[in-house]
């Protein structure tokens, strides 16, 4: 499904939900698609299953999957709106990092490079915001 970086210093359960959240915007994983089991997902990554627990927690939390007592976690196909809003509220933050990397010195260049390495690394995007 996708790999994580165990030597990060970014948690693993973050590394995760970053992951899934990346595959539900990407629409690879499709409204009311069920997730791997908690079991299941632990044994291809080999990580505590608790690890996966406490990511698919934080999903539910922002949104992105909603679960079924018995039946397991699904994308939630309501996430549209939501992604809307959090793309809004993302740009406001951005505009501020922004503002105060430029008046800490940073030029221009170096940020528009900085997002060209970081679209590239993400695999591009297609959409037109």
């Amino acid at each position: 499904m996708f790999e994580l970086d165990l030597r990060s210093r970014k948690p693993i359960y973050e590394q995760l939900v970053d992951k899934l959240k990346e595959l539900i915007i990407n629409e690879v994983m499709m409204p009311d698609e069920q997730l791997p089991s908690v079991r299941t997902l632990a044994q291809q990554l080999t990580i505590n299953p608790n690890t996966i627990q406490k990511a698919y927690r934080e999903l539910e939390v922002q949104g992105f999957i909603y679960s079924i007592k018995g039946k397991g976690s699904f994308v939630n196909p309501n996430n549209l709106i939501k992604d809307i809003e959090k793309i809004e509220a993302v740009k406001k933050e951005l505009e501020k990092l922004i503002l105060e990397a430029l008046y800490l010195g940073v030029t221009a260049g170096e940020l528009m490079g900085l997002i060209q390495v970081l679209d590239a690394s993400k695999g591009g995007g297609d959409r037109n915001d």
